[in-house]
């Protein structure tokens, strides 16, 4: 598919260009890296992980996790290049629509923005359940209050400030994982100094189950891959603030290298612990996992520890995820796809229109999950989990599209700052896995209806785009 713009060859830069759009280039690799790893490390792995290990059974939830990292690096692979080529904010947007057609740029940042939008409304909701713990008199929308106005007011300071308090965000969440590595895999040695019991299983012990090594059979091990997929997402950010990031040649293939294989480290190691440590018969949904292994382990006060740590990874998440919001509608004005108004800039570089309306749409998210959670907020869920996705694909097929035409146009590949490798398997793997998934989910009652309104809300994005935009363009003499 032909370019809709000129692409110009993204060769290495001394100096990097000034952000066009006017948003600030102050984050460094650490922010980056941090920002990604508060966006993927939430509850899906401190929280629903037990589900997954209950299904897969020990074994066949490592291997799903796994298959998991292996497609996140495959999509990182395909971000790096591109967030280099076009270093901006909002980036999914960019790529998709200078590479592919702006219609689908068009989608993929409404999707995104959605999926995140549904994501804040429900990390409020769900960090003020959790502080009832200690606070039950309070009611849980009056929590739900006080996390907006932090959120919000760590986004509309600076994107740097927005960052130093991301990195802090994910490094509570890091020592817990951390932790429970090392402390979990020291007891599956037989040090447990601080447990009263002796009935710690060694090693791997407990991978041998009375099933086999798949107790629920391989298809079990299908299922749940598809649903790690959406436990990875939050990868990507990277991408999104690209336009905020000092020297991205240098700094983004170093966030991309360091996320995966802290993703890979953390992620699988963690979970190959859990499921060393706990019969996974007896793990699932009633208590976060990492509170089991910890009160095995005799740690005081873990229940609470635990507590503070899922509300930590919340609010980082929704940290996160309200800034990726901001920039896609900012990106949307930028491109002339959405009201200019959302394209305006405090005098610190931050969007706080666009800011304050994806902080609106965090509490639309809020208010259908208590008022509608079987009606309006599953169709949000639906098409939030189907956009995480959709959002990969775009990226794998932006990449194939756009080093095509970088090699047509006369581009030297060799010249790039980083280049995905194997060209084109990377991406075309990518792509095919990615829609495995979703043909996967067309199997699995319980995420089937992601395809029921994810797809139509992708048909109404390009219906929506085709009209409005394409006979504006009709009607402008010249166009």
């Amino acid at each position: 598919m032909e370019p809709l713009t000129p692409l110009k060859p993204a060769v290495r830069q001394d100096e990097p260009d000034t952000a066009e759009s006017g948003l600030r280039r102050s984050m460094g690799p650490r922010h980056l890296i941090m920002i990604a790893m508060g966006g993927v490390i939430g509850s899906g792995l401190f929280l629903s992980s037990g589900y997954t290990i209950s299904q897969a059974g020990p074994l066949g939830a490592v291997i799903a996790y796994l298959v998991g990292a292996f497609v996140v690096y495959l999509v990182m692979a395909c971000l790096g290049e591109l967030a280099i080529a076009y270093p901006v904010s909002g980036a999914f947007h960019i790529y998709a629509a200078r590479s592919i057609g702006p219609a689908t740029g068009f989608t993929t940042a409404w999707l995104y923005w959605l999926c995140w939008a549904v994501a804040i409304g429900s990390e409020f909701t769900a960090s003020g359940l959790l502080m009832q713990r200690w606070f039950p008199g309070v009611d849980v929308w009056v929590w739900c209050l006080v996390f907006a106005a932090v959120l919000f007011g760590l986004n509309a300071v600076s994107a740097r400030f927005f960052g130093e308090s991301e990195f802090w965000f994910a490094i509570v969440k890091v020592a817990a994982i951390i932790g429970l590595i090392v402390l979990g895999g020291a007891a599956l040695l037989g040090f447990h100094p601080l447990s009263q019991g002796g009935n710690h299983p060694f090693l791997f012990e407990n991978f041998a189950t009375d099933g086999g090594l798949f107790p629920n059979g391989f298809t079990g091990v299908l299922v749940t891959a598809l649903a790690v997929f959406y436990a990875f997402s939050g990868s990507e950010l990277i991408g999104v603030a690209a336009g905020e990031t000092k020297d991205p040649g240098t700094s983004i293939p170093k966030a991309m290298r360091s996320t995966v294989v802290r993703l890979l480290v953390f992620f699988v190691g963690a979970i190959a612990v859990i499921a060393a440590t706990i019969p996974f018969d007896e793990v699932g949904l009633d208590e976060s996992p990492f509170v089991t292994v910890f009160s095995s382990l005799g740690i005081p006060f873990a229940a609470d520890i635990m507590n503070f740590v899922i509300i930590t990874a919340l609010l980082s998440a929704g940290n996160s995820g309200l800034f990726s919001c901001a920039r896609m509608l900012y990106s949307l004005a930028d491109e002339g796809h959405a009201p200019q108004a959302l394209k305006k800039l405090t005098r610190r570089g931050i969007p706080l229109i666009a800011l304050s309306v994806s902080m609106l749409g965090g509490f639309a998210s809020l208010v259908s999950s208590v008022v509608a959670p079987e009606t309006v907020y599953l169709v949000l869920v639906s098409v939030a989990g189907f956009a995480v996705v959709g959002v990969w694909m775009s990226i794998a097929a932006s990449h194939f599209f756009h080093r095509r035409a970088f090699v047509r146009n006369g581009g030297d590949v060799a010249g790039l700052s980083y280049k995905a490798p194997l060209f084109p398997l990377v991406p075309i793997l990518a792509f095919v896995l990615c829609l495995v998934s979703l043909i996967g989910i067309a199997l699995d009652p319980n995420q089937v209806a992601a395809l029921y309104f994810g797809i139509p809300f992708v048909a109404a994005c390009y219906g929506y785009f085709h009209v409005k935009y394409r006979t504006k363009a009709r009607q402008v003499p010249g166009a």
